[in-house]
């Protein structure tokens, strides 16, 4: 798993013979103190923050006792009020930090109230989001909380949710429960933390921090002293530097009354998350960002430069966003927008990617958008979850949440600063999410674009996969039905029969029928015309075989295996010269090169090659198959494993054309794969013919919004 930013320093303090972790991000602007919460969690509670605070701000975060990589004590002095005053002061200092914006968490509230009361010197300002503290009704709920009560029946069906009976809803909230059945009382607890619906991946991260300590940590936490009321109301009276309260309506483990009252006594300022649970930066990310960058912009943050333009000195203007996981997503983009801008001429296209799509896209003389320097790279997250052949892509999409929430935030800066008429997202997966999430950041013409729709399970990942694919189809769909005019214009890259025949999951609808209801079609979208490449030539003494991995470093171990079944295939098919293309995320040295086999990194004239090729050896993605399709080219593909598109949507549609010769991984022995060379190359094929009208009928989709 990659991050969306790795910390520019990081170090340990010792405080009373307690190590602490902390890290440091960025360097701009006022400090903003993420603190540390319950010990149930460590720092990357704050992930979803850290990547866009740290553009603006410098940002320290740190490990309380007790997870992450500080230490664990099993006795209650470190977790004590005190202590953990101390642990805050003992960053600032180790980090060279006179004062900060804080901001505090659930039971962190308490560690930050007395700082900005009794250490104002400290402290530019304080924001609390669902404050743990002895404020009413907390006194109201304290029975509730006698951790050493008698447990009562303890089975799933007996924990009903806050609001019905209180004194069972709590049974598993208690030592001896934490002792003995930890792990359950994790996936209780974040149950209550996250009451928003679609939640699953949020409380999978919970559990999985809760996991990273004990539940002996937590009893020892349990018996620390905390400060009371009276303590509390006498540092809220105390405070003089500003206080931002961040409060969900829904949270089930602090009432909204206590920020109310907060605020009251604090003379702060109160934001409600109207359906929100107990941990907002977790699930409405985007909203508590810019939140916390308001409040912390007061102290010092330097506005950029802006320029307005009057209405008639504004020219049309494009932000293209193309997903970097493929660079046929780059080639079939480049044709689309130059099909618009040959509807519209004079028309500016900014690219908003990384690389590798960068690279194609400066060598075309595109416009690349500097604020893309900012985005947290989704192909190396992607090689990161990439196994043998082996990447199970919707897992790694939902592990690419931070990456996706900082990327959103640098495309939500660009469209701040800047005036765009349309805005285009092949498969950017986070402008479409969040664009739904935060509907009034929309001030564009929007058009989403993808090759695939629905999210499909594998038999192996058993009932949580499937529960998890079609809660997130779910989601989906119920954005769409929410807000149906927030994308202009849903365009789907194929035909209404290239859609597989299966539902979103059980009781959703048909994925083909939904599709149908819900988008236009452009066709298929080729990013060359193959009518300009000649035919190849008939060469009886050299058989060209090209082998094609994609534009992520996930293909290196089909190339091994490519190159182990070279010398079988070699002596099979005379003259056989193997050109292999290892893309720019690969390193084409780490490969053995043999007579008659090249290796090479990034070519830009690969289509050329494909077209000329007398076979063609390639993974399951989408757009080189169909490239090879509309070519009328041979070729093998081996689809990745758990890759649900390549697996599922690739191979329908490959199957619908009549194309290509599907392997599994699994299969290739040098002397199958190598048989497999010898009866496919040269083979006249008869594929379903490929219209070539795909970019022409995209772009003119798009036109229309311009």
């Amino acid at each position: 798993m990659m991050y969306a930013r790795l910390p520019d320093s990081d170090g340990f303090v010792d405080h009373d013979g307690v190590k602490i972790h902390y890290e440091v991000y960025g360097s701009g602007g006022p400090t903003i103190l993420l603190l540390p919460t319950w010990t149930i969690v460590h720092k990357r509670v704050w992930k979803l923050q850290i990547g866009f605070l740290a553009r603006h701000f410098r940002v320290v975060v740190y490990d309380g006792p007790g997870n992450g990589r500080s230490d664990r004590p099993l006795t209650s002095e470190p977790y004590a009020q005190a202590a953990q005053v101390g642990y805050a002061l003992a960053v600032l200092d180790a980090t060279g930090t006179d004062r900060a914006v804080l901001v505090g968490l659930s039971r962190a509230v308490n560690w930050a109230l007395e700082l900005a009361a009794e250490h104002p010197d400290r402290v530019h300002g304080t924001i609390t989001i669902g404050p743990s503290i002895a404020l009413p009704p907390n006194a109201a709920r304290s029975t509730l909380l006698d951790m050493d009560a008698p447990l009562p029946d303890l089975t799933p069906s007996a924990v009903p949710r806050l609001g019905s009976d209180p004194q069972r809803h709590w049974a598993k909230y208690n030592r001896a429960y934490w002792l003995n059945h930890y792990e359950d009382f994790a996936w209780f607890f974040f149950g209550q933390c996250f009451p928003e619906r679609h939640s699953t991946k949020a409380i999978e991260d919970g559990v999985g921090w809760a996991l990273e300590t004990s539940g002996a940590v937590l009893v020892a936490e349990s018996q620390a002293y905390r400060p009371d009321q009276a303590t509390i109301e006498q540092w809220c009276r105390q405070v003089k530097s500003p206080l931002l309260a961040i409060h969900g309506t829904e949270d089930a483990l602090a009432p909204l009354a206590r920020s109310e009252r907060l605020a009251e006594l604090t003379g702060g300022t109160l934001a409600v998350l109207d359906g929100a649970g107990h941990i907002p930066n977790a699930r409405d990310a985007v909203q508590v960002n810019e939140l916390i960058a308001e409040f912390a912009g007061r102290f010092g943050r330097p506005e950029p430069r802006r320029t307005w333009p009057r209405w008639d000195r504004r020219g049309k203007r494009v932000l293209y966003l193309c997903s970097p996981i493929g660079l046929g997503h780059a080639r079939r983009d480049l044709a689309i927008a130059r099909q618009l801008q040959e509807q519209h001429p004079g028309v500016r296209v900014d690219w908003l990617t990384q690389h590798p799509v960068t690279r194609m896209l400066h060598d075309a003389g595109e416009r690349v958008h500097p604020a893309s320097r900012w985005l947290a790279n989704e192909s190396a997250h992607v090689e990161s979850e990439a196994g043998e052949h082996d990447l199970h892509c919707f897992q790694a999409l939902r592990d690419m949440d931070e990456i996706l929430v900082n990327n959103f935030m640098v495309f939500r800066d660009v469209v701040s600063d800047e005036r765009y008429d349309l805005v285009v997202g092949d498969e950017a997966w986070d402008v479409d999410h969040f664009l739904f999430e935060n509907p009034e950041l929309k001030r564009f013409a929007y058009a989403w674009m993808t090759d695939f729709v629905g999210f499909l399970p594998f038999p192996d990942g058993g009932e949580r996969e499937a529960l998890v694919a079609a809660d997130h189809n779910a989601e989906m769909i119920a954005h769409v039905a929410r807000f149906p005019r927030m994308r202009d214009r849903a365009v789907f890259v194929g035909d209404p029969d290239d859609i597989v025949d299966e539902r979103f999951g059980a009781d959703l609808p048909f994925i083909r029928d939904w599709t149908q209801a819900n988008y236009t079609f452009s066709g298929y979208v080729a990013g060359f015309d193959p009518l300009s490449y000649p035919s190849p030539a008939a060469d009886p003494d050299e058989k060209v075989c090209v082998v094609s991995v994609g534009g992520s470093g996930v293909g290196g171990d089909l190339v091994r295996r490519v190159i182990d079944a070279y010398p079988h295939a070699a002596h099979l098919v005379p003259g056989l010269r193997m050109v292999v293309v290892t893309g720019p995320r690969l390193d084409p040295a780490q490969f053995q090169v043999r007579p008659g086999l090249s290796v090479h990194g990034y070519l830009s004239d690969l289509p050329a090659r494909l077209a000329t090729a007398d076979l063609a050896i390639v993974q399951g993605g989408l757009t080189t198959t169909m490239e090879l399709t509309a070519l009328g080219r041979p070729f093998i593909y081996v689809p990745l494993r758990h890759h649900f598109e390549q697996q599922f949507h690739v191979a329908h549609r490959l199957r619908r054309y009549g194309a290509g010769r599907r392997m599994d991984y699994a299969d290739l022995e040098p002397e199958v794969l190598a048989e497999a060379i010898a009866a496919e190359i040269g083979r006249k094929v008869d594929y379903r013919p490929v219209p070539m009208d795909g970019a022409r009928r995209a772009g003119a989709l798009l036109a229309e919004l311009l």
